[in-house]
């Protein structure tokens, strides 16, 4: 007999048997024993989890001799042939080679004929989203009114792609990825039984490279029991699977958190020269980054983990000067570099680019200690007390815990004493703020605020105006710019809407007087150069800098208010 690989060797044979899928196999089992079973069933879920194998139990379960039964003898002639795979009244049907309406067609006339010597006669149709659809079509009436002797099993991984007026005629059952545990436990049992003496950590891997799929863990098994003679090392099945031991990409995690692109280098050459997929060692990065996240977070993270405990805990201590933000930053990095990974015709190089910049990351605050940062710089502008920032030279990671003074702020100078002969001219409220040139430019600051707001076509206009005077209740506005500027300020209704605006500023009636700035190059050289001085000084300045720092910002534009 030809050798049976251990996904058909050990297939389960009954409901009890089946790994992982307790809700589908308790429902069916009840339906069975209550005669409750539906004419069409959809089983659906990710590859490898048991959904035609359950089909078949079903089979046998509604067509043994002393069925229905929930437990099928698995010793009847029915139960037999079913097994075998060749019984006259359960057709196995490739949906995906079996797809076209004739096919559909021959089908339905075949059903109008009793089963030959089992009570039903069974349709399992095998990736049924593969048929096309006019075939669906064809068999929409037959599925939803088939005869009593007739039921219909569909299996598929992709049940979004097929048409809800089937879904609707079938009563489905989801299946799950199967727990790595479970997988284990299965395999070391397979093992045992089969006198192969294999480490548990090698089970392990294989269960990871599984992703939830039983059949592809027992194939794998299959493989490295295939390639080895006696005792079966771990080293081995490494190599046979080209995986990746969980101890390199805790060595290269290691070496980016703690900044040392030297070594992530070093680490990823030798996975280099060894001659591994790197595209496969970026997959397994991500997904070790991802496990590093959730034991960082996560209260119970081996429920969400198929790691073992003693690999937990390495993590766990690799993570002791690591933040959950700083490992966000790293899995966001390596979420964007992926595709450039993957479509990438040097993926060493790339993937020495991705190492550089994770490495180099500078971490991110939380958002809580921007919070108080800023309420530290509102204190220090208001006491002109230093400004102190995070050093940016900790380590990545960390919270910044040391603390760098910048600047010492000097005391704002006091301000110009009131001038007496002001506050007659002006409304109480305003009285302070015209007693000198440079309140005159505070006072038409406010005054043009007020302009945008209640007339924001005249305000361009007066962007480059000045206050320049203010004598028995008249305004002398010193106006800069060309001919046409000042002929559109002079205009009387622009003039009127001025006065009324003014006057309602300093609560009594105002003039206003029109003065027109003659500038000469000379001095406009002079004041241009002066205000790149100024603009200059202005981004010097300490408390400039220590802002730039602390939120990691720029400087977009320098205005320069009073010259």
């Amino acid at each position: 007999m030809a050798y049976l690989v251990f996904a058909r060797k050990y297939r389960p044979q009954t409901f009890d048997q089946v790994v992982g899928q307790p809700h589908v196999t308790q429902t069916l089992s009840n339906a069975v024993s209550s005669r409750r079973v539906a004419h069409a069933i959809l089983f659906s879920g990710p590859r490898g989890t048991g959904k035609t194998t359950v089909a078949r139990i079903l089979a046998k379960a509604m067509n043994c001799k002393d069925g229905p039964s929930p437990i099928p003898c698995n010793q009847c002639q029915s139960c037999m042939e079913i097994t075998a795979g060749h019984s006259a009244d359960v057709f196995e049907i490739d949906g995906a080679s079996n797809n076209s309406v004739d096919q559909i067609r021959e089908l339905r006339d075949n059903i109008k004929y009793m089963p030959a010597n089992s009570a039903y006669k069974i349709y399992i149709i095998d990736e049924v989203h593969m048929l096309s659809i006019a075939a669906f079509n064809a068999l929409l009436k037959t599925l939803e009114e088939p005869p009593a002797h007739i039921l219909f099993f569909f299996a598929t991984t992709e049940p979004h792609k097929i048409p809800i007026t089937i879904l609707s005629r079938c009563q489905r059952y989801d299946f799950r990825r199967i727990d790595a545990q479970q997988i284990v436990s299965h395999m070391a049992a397979i093992c045992t039984n089969e006198n192969v003496p294999i480490p548990e950590e090698s089970l392990w891997v294989v269960a990871r490279e599984a992703d939830g799929s039983m059949r592809d863990a027992l194939s794998l098994l299959d493989q490295v029991v295939a390639c080895s003679h006696g005792e079966i090392s771990h080293g081995m099945v490494l190599n046979i699977l080209g995986v990746f031991d969980t101890q390199e990409l805790f060595a290269i995690s290691k070496a980016i958190c703690q900044g040392d692109v030297a070594g992530a280098l070093e680490m990823l050459d030798i996975i280099y020269q060894s001659g591994k997929d790197l595209k496969k060692l970026y997959h397994d990065l991500m997904a070790h980054f991802r496990d590093l996240f959730i034991i960082k977070t996560a209260q119970r993270p081996e429920k969400l983990l198929t790691l073992q405990p003693n690999e937990i805990e390495a993590a766990k201590s690799q993570l002791t000067h690591m933040t959950s933000a700083a490992l966000g930053q790293l899995m966001d990095l390596l979420a964007r570099e992926e595709g450039t990974i993957r479509f990438s015709t040097q993926p060493r190089i790339a993937m020495e680019m991705a190492f550089i910049r994770m490495a180099r990351l500078t971490p991110a605050l939380p958002i809580e200690v921007l919070i108080d940062r800023l309420d530290q710089l509102r204190s220090t502008i208001t006491s002109g007390k230093g400004v102190t920032i995070c050093d940016p030279q900790a380590d990545f990671g960390n919270s910044p815990e040391e603390i760098v003074a910048v600047s010492d702020i000097p005391d704002p100078p006091a301000a110009p004493p009131d001038e007496p002969h002001m506050v007659g001219r002006v409304a109480p409220h305003t009285a302070t703020l015209v007693s000198s040139s440079q309140n005159y430019d505070q006072t038409w600051q406010q005054i043009l605020n007020m302009i945008a707001e209640q007339q924001s076509s005249l305000a361009p206009n007066l962007a480059k105006s000045r206050l320049v005077d203010i004598v028995d209740h008249v305004l002398t506005l010193e106006i800069k710019g060309n001919s046409f500027n000042l002929s559109r300020i002079k205009r009387p209704k622009n003039m009127k809407i001025l006065k009324r605006i003014c006057s309602e500023f300093f609560g009594k009636e105002v003039d206003i007087a029109l003065k027109e700035k003659v500038g000469h190059k000379a001095t406009d050289q002079k004041n241009k150069t002066l205000e790149n001085k100024i603009k200059t000084e202005a981004l010097d300045n300490p408390l400039v800098t220590a802002s730039m720092h602390l939120f990691n910002g720029k400087v977009v534009d320098v205005k320069v208010l009073n010259k």
